[in-house]
């Protein structure tokens, strides 16, 4: 049966108002419901399987083709689609969003049991990741480099703060993401015997003197704290990256992308 839009006009709409809520955290965890704005990143939640409820589509903003694609794709998973004005739509969307879509969605909830590897897998791990802007950046480039999943330990924000979601492009429904304390996170990887590789300014080697292409854990820490003293011990390998200018580090998300690329490099490229 084919479904018509409903149509939303006022910006104290209760609908509207609790999806606005969502940009909270402590709305998202209550309600176990999260938005995406953008018809690239409501697209590759589609495809991540993610149970997207309601799309709020403003046509004076987005009638072009990525928009279209994404609402016919929504609603063939059985979304309802909501047509809003300009005024409604700044009321819920983040920042300029050409496109003219933001949906809500129901929150994807894994664990670290869930994560499901290859049988040479490689790993990134970021503990107390602050920035959510961050974290959408090196799950963006796990998804480039092939990671097989990204996992937050002890992380100060949640993994589908939209900032996060539309910093990874999307990628955070295409690269299985999880979070658990550190601890936990640590024994996880030790039972599965990975060669844990931490990144720290005063690492005993370069980050190219590291053999990645056995079963390996890329271990990053906040740009404010670094990494705990729980990355110590005989079987963590302390790398850095050479800095020869005045600042002594790089943004996490630049470190990752440079490590990533480096264990790709070892592990060899695949061609598209």
């Amino acid at each position: 049966m084919e479904q018509y839009p409903i149509e939303i006009t006022s910006v104290h709409n209760p609908r509207v108002k609790a999806a606005a809520r969502l940009r909270d955290r402590r709305h998202r965890e209550k309600q176990g419901q999260i938005l995406i704005d953008g018809a690239r990143e409501l697209l590759r939640a589609l495809e991540g399987e993610v149970k997207v409820l309601e799309v709020y589509f403003c046509p004076a903003l987005g009638d072009r083709p990525a928009s279209r694609d994404a609402l016919a794709a929504a609603v063939a998973q059985g979304a309802q689609i909501i047509h809003v004005t300009e005024a409604v739509f700044d009321r819920l969307a983040f920042g300029q969003r050409a496109e003219g879509v933001v949906a809500v969605a129901e929150m994807p909830l894994r664990k670290l049991a869930d994560v499901s590897l290859s049988a040479n897998p490689l790993v990134a791990v970021l503990e107390g990741v602050e920035k959510p802007g961050n974290l959408g950046a090196v799950v963006r480039s796990a998804d480039a480099a092939g990671v097989d999943a990204v996992i937050a330990a002890d992380p100060i924000t949640d993994l589908y703060n939209p900032n996060a979601i539309r910093a990874s492009l999307g990628a955070v429904f295409a690269v299985p993401i999880c979070a658990d304390t550190a601890a936990a996170v640590l024994d996880w990887l030790r039972q599965r015997r990975m060669n844990i590789v931490a990144a720290r300014v005063d690492g005993s080697l370069l980050y190219t003197d590291v053999d990645y292409r056995l079963p390996a854990a890329i271990v990053l820490g906040s740009e404010a704290e670094g990494l705990s003293d729980l990355w110590h011990g005989p079987d963590v390998t302390p790398v850095r990256l050479p800095m020869l200018g005045k600042v002594d580090s790089l943004n996490v998300s630049a470190a990752a992308a440079v490590i990533f690329y480096e264990a790709r490099r070892q592990r060899g490229i695949r061609r598209s």
